[in-house]
């Protein structure tokens, strides 16, 4: 776990309503051993969003061009549902049915047009995402900017630049 992830991880942990399993393996293929299936992926933390009624795939980065961030958004589209499945067979959160699954994107403030561009690249031909992400500059994880006995990841201080959608 690299240095921003446990800020991360700590600021998630703030919201009392929030739930965490960090680094959770999420495999496709229903093996012992994660390791000789694929695809599957270390998630930095799922989080259960008591609240919102929402399970979030929360990935952080620091990372100047988000490549690795990009690679496995990309990855998760192309296997969208299975993840879902993945999870409730494996994270037992088959409990959930009806609770929305979106990926929690964690990036520096300056990077978020061009996240955005890569998430445009990877619409269907619908014209949509397969999942709604919500994004969150890193820049708003700084413990002094919440209460860490309770707090909720406000609207405040996240800049113009994340459409709505992408906020909650």
């Amino acid at each position: 776990m690299d240095y921003y992830q446990a800020v991360v991880i700590d600021y998630l942990r703030a919201d009392r309503a929030i739930f965490l399993n960090t680094e959770c393996c999420i495999q496709l293929e229903d093996k012992e051993n994660p390791d000789d299936c694929d695809p599957h992926w270390y998630c930095d933390a799922v989080a259960l969003d008591f609240r919102n009624t929402m399970i979030f795939l929360c990935e952080i980065s620091f990372a100047e061009k988000l490549e690795s961030m990009a690679k496995r958004l990309r990855a998760w589209t192309d296997n969208w549902q299975n993840i879902r499945q993945a999870l409730e067979r494996d994270s037992k959160v088959s409990s959930l049915k009806g609770w929305e699954l979106r990926p929690w994107l964690f990036v520096p403030k300056e990077t978020i047009p061009l996240l955005l561009k890569r998430l445009d690249k990877m619409k269907g031909s619908d014209g949509h995402l397969v999942f709604r992400p919500r994004i969150t500059p890193l820049e708003c994880t700084q413990p002094w900017l919440y209460r860490s006995w309770n707090h909720r990841d406000e609207d405040t201080n996240k800049p113009d630049s994340i459409p709505v959608a992408m906020r909650f």
